[in-house]
């Protein structure tokens, strides 16, 4: 019985997605709710699951094509038992280079060898089982000795493609130790661009700096951070949760800088989520914690941990990224001195942390030396003033400082 692999349905924020990978090739079996393919949006990249157990019968999207919600991407019979994945052989076995070699490809791969004239047999593959990826035929093209193409053989075409739906293949060129890659930009990265350049060009947007000596956080986390750790079933006590709570009580205290602006409106919220911003493979992510005003600190730190794993195996839902009232994002973990970031639109503003390091501070008339961070605060100057811009940071200065004012909001 042969049933059909559709595409998700995306949220009404995404309009399409782009084929990543295809993790099973026809002839291949799967069980049920075991992942067959990755798709590509501008916010994450999203797994397909088997709707059943069965065998993969015929891919009618390739990596790279762009696809819509509910699209049929791919057939498979179900219950069926395992094939010799004799239609992955043929495809492997007849490509541009002539070689009869049972290769494992993928298509997009296998595209680039043709285009490139090699015989795929000589890329090592680092995929699953040992297949040959994309990225491998594009490193080995760029590694190899640079030989003369035989004159009398021409690369075979790739077959034809709508351009609506085509994505182009990375382009290798150059000779000898100056080679050049050209990769068509991800959908996530492109979207990054946008949003980056929406904001920088929106709003009118400024930036107010401070410090904050880190002493008093880092003496208080190294004496109960293994009480904590006991107390809250393994969940470790870090700098963010401090950051979070002392954020949420400086912006009950300026509603501004948790407001949004919505047309001719200036929309306050009287709930504070907090988008933390996580570094990922594929770019910047910035997954929202909700009703953060809610949490005790190890419900944050346990929430703040989870996107940062789930981010690096890219598993981090849309929805889990609409919305927030504001965002804290820590270049420091990179090792940032200081830095000025970047609006999150519609939020009206940003803290930023950085490193902490050592420098000479005057105390009472005595130089010292302490542990100091920057802080950087970027905001919508139509919607926050200099002076709440200020203030506010200052609020965050003066609890982290003293860190028992968060728990008694003074």
């Amino acid at each position: 019985m042969s049933n059909e692999i559709k595409v998700p349905t995306f949220p009404e924020s995404v309009q399409e997605g782009t084929i990543a990978t295809w993790h099973k090739q026809p002839g291949e079996a799967f069980a049920r709710d075991e992942v067959i393919v990755d798709i590509e949006t501008d916010k994450v990249v999203q797994e397909v699951p088997a709707p059943a157990a069965g065998v993969l019968k015929e891919i009618l999207k390739e990596e790279g094509d762009t696809v819509t919600s509910n699209e049929v991407i791919a057939v498979f019979t179900e219950g069926a038992a395992a094939t010799a994945p004799a239609a992955a052989a043929e495809g492997t076995s007849e490509n541009s280079s002539g070689s009869t070699a049972e290769v494992l490809a993928a298509p997009a791969a296998k595209k680039l060898a043709d285009e490139n004239n090699l015989d795929l047999s000589k890329v090592p593959g680092t995929g699953k089982g040992g297949r040959i990826t994309k990225e491998d035929v594009a490193s080995y093209l760029k590694n190899k000795p640079v030989e003369p193409a035989p004159a009398a053989v021409a690369p075979t075409p790739a077959p034809a493609k709508s351009a609506a739906t085509s994505a182009p293949a990375p382009v290798v060129q150059g000779e000898g130790d100056r080679i050049e890659k050209r990769v068509p930009m991800t959908r996530l990265r492109a979207r990054i661009a946008e949003r980056l350049l929406e904001a920088t060009q929106s709003t009118a947007m400024l930036t107010t700096f401070n410090e904050v000596n880190m002493a008093p956080v880092m003496e208080l986390r190294s004496k109960y951070k293994d009480k904590f750790e006991k107390a809250h079933n393994g969940t470790r006590l870090g700098f963010m949760g401090f950051f979070v709570k002392a954020a949420v009580e400086a912006l009950r205290r300026f509603p501004a800088v948790n407001a949004s602006i919505d047309g001719g409106d200036v929309v306050y919220h009287a709930y504070q989520d907090i988008g933390v911003a996580v570094s990922t493979e594929k770019g910047l992510v910035v997954p929202v914690l909700r009703n953060v005003e809610n949490m005790g600190l190890a419900d944050i730190e346990a929430g703040v941990r989870d996107f940062g794993l789930r981010g690096r195996d890219g598993k981090i839902g849309i929805d889990e990224m609409q919305g927030g009232t504001f965002t804290i994002t820590n270049g420091g973990v990179f090792g940032s001195l200081l830095s000025t970031p970047i609006l999150n639109p519609p939020q009206s503003a940003i803290l930023g942390m950085h490193k902490i390091q050592e420098r000479p501070m005057a105390v009472n008339g005595e130089v010292k030396v302490l542990p100091m961070m920057y802080l950087a605060l970027s905001y919508d100057h139509r919607i926050i003033d200099g002076k709440e811009a200020v203030q506010f940071l200052v609020a965050i200065k003066d609890m982290l400082e003293d860190p028992a004012r968060i728990l008694l909001e003074l």
